[in-house]
């Protein structure tokens, strides 16, 4: 007799769906298809499933994609001046920024292969977290785009800053930070941003194309390859200050306004 798997997270979802196909885990934000933002209930059901992929090794890949319009358009600015506004000190601003910073980590390290299928428009926060999944695919109208300079806020939403420089260089990344310019998809490839780009009709079978070998693979290999890799990222920077990005956000909010 087979045990029966428990049960991926013991509370409701709010801002996520999440189905079962198999060894494959689908997890689509904005289920409800309103705002294409990242809110705190969002992070807290992601957080919620990654946790309880640590009681499900029969679980192998998880898809990541999005119901609304765009895959995300970024955090939810509103939750960080409500939060501003209900502890000015920025206590409660800097938890939702741990928030983040934890749900990339646990991206970067949990056991299943994770993909993201990116479509509509990718900004800030959701490049940030699209960045942390192992294979990344987009439909060839998808856009994406780092504001946060725009905005007068520091690129450090989920400690991402190292991970994007990780995957597409140093000098392009410090372009696209700076500018906060519109690029493509097939830009985002040529970066290494995103691996694949197809018409948006043709993704699911891109992703279908790594789903179906994957679950042919070894799962211990898999693991060990996926930790061997996250190491030899880590190896090649000389510093890692992502821990210090939830207080770099914070205090850059809570500064007082410069006198003119």
């Amino acid at each position: 007799m087979t045990d029966t798997p428990a049960p991926l997270t013991p509370r409701a979802l709010k801002a996520v769906a999440v189905d079962e196909d198999g060894p494959v885990l689908r997890v689509r934000l904005n289920p409800e298809q309103g705002d294409d933002t990242l809110g705190v209930a969002a992070l807290d059901d992601l957080l919620a499933i990654l946790d309880g992929l640590h009681e499900r090794p029969d679980l192998r890949v998880l898809v990541l994609s999005s119901d609304g319009t765009d895959f995300c358009l970024g955090a939810d600015r509103t939750e960080y001046q409500a939060a501003l506004a209900g502890d000015p000190s920025g206590g409660e601003l800097r938890r939702v920024a741990d928030k983040a910073h934890r749900l990339c980590q646990a991206l970067e390290t949990t056991h299943v292969v994770t993909v993201a299928r990116l479509h509509g428009k990718v900004v800030g926060a959701g490049l940030a977290l699209a960045s942390y999944c192992d294979l990344r695919a987009a439909a060839d109208t998808t856009r994406f785009r780092m504001p946060e300079v725009g905005l007068g806020l520091p690129p450090a939403w989920g400690g991402a800053m190292g991970r994007l420089v990780a995957e597409a260089g140093a000098a392009r990344i410090r372009e696209l930070m700076l500018t906060c310019e519109l690029f493509d998809a097939a830009t985002a490839e040529r970066l290494g941003l995103v691996h694949r780009t197809s018409p948006a009709e043709s993704l699911d079978q891109v992703v279908r194309s790594w789903v179906n070998p994957l679950l042919r693979r070894q799962p211990e290999a898999l693991v060990l390859t996926k930790r061997m890799l996250a190491g030899y990222a880590r190896a090649d920077r000389t510093a890692d200050v992502s821990l210090l990005d939830s207080h770099l956000l914070t205090a850059r909010l809570t500064a007082p306004a410069a006198r003119p």
